[in-house]
């Protein structure tokens, strides 16, 4: 039984690569798992619940081994490099695709969207405790919102899988710019204690 409940979080992960969530049902996933379509609920219940489970299965898998290599950065160049590295890797493996198709189907799905939002959390929540903490000792450190900052790098990174369907070369100068964002930041932070104090004050007097 347990064999069969991983081949269907299996297969619906698998169906979603290759149908999108459209083309996601109970008779789509037990095809591609080579099961019964009665065992989707025999199992889970619903095939929502089954997207829930799995979901949050492929993004725990994905998660797990990028935590130890995002503690080992020490640079805000050195996260979007790891972005940039981890953008390439779930793309060739269809990830962030399902993501998209999740979030996709969430719009007008209340169950989709929560099981999606769980997912994309596993992910925010590393991003938010790096940013803090590469952040800690800059200037910006008390005008950068990193919780709000850490959510726009994931759904940039999410929303980049689709643009590069039809804009390669604008998804590649989008990534650049975040670079560019870093060299920003490392000039920041090379400031002597006079500049960073002046920039400061500067920072916080600015309108929001």
């Amino acid at each position: 039984m347990a064999d069969t409940r991983q081949r269907l979080i299996d297969g619906a992960i698998q169906t979603i690569r290759q149908h999108g969530i459209t083309g996601t049902s109970a008779r789509t996933i037990a095809n591609t798992a080579g099961v019964n379509q009665a065992l989707v609920f025999y199992h889970f219940g619903s095939v929502h619940e089954l997207l829930e489970v799995a979901c949050l299965a492929a993004t725990e898998a994905r998660v797990a081994p990028f935590l130890a290599r995002v503690d080992a950065v020490t640079s805000l160049r050195q996260l979007l490099d790891l972005g940039r590295q981890l953008h390439a890797e779930e793309r060739s493996l269809g990830n962030v695709m399902v993501l998209a198709q999740m979030l996709a189907g969430s719009q007008a799905d209340p169950k989709l969207a929560k099981a999606t939002s769980a997912a994309l959390h596993l992910w925010i929540g590393p991003i938010e405790q790096a940013l803090n903490r590469l952040l800690a000792d800059s200037p910006l450190a008390t005008l950068v919102d990193t919780a709000g900052l850490a959510r726009a790098v994931c759904a940039g990174f999410i929303g980049l899988e689709l643009f590069e369907g039809v804009d390669p070369t604008g998804a590649h100068a989008a990534l650049d710019a975040l670079d560019r964002l870093a060299s920003l930041v490392e000039v920041i932070d090379d400031l002597g204690p006079v500049a960073r104090r002046a920039l400061r004050g500067k920072l916080r007097k600015s309108p929001a």
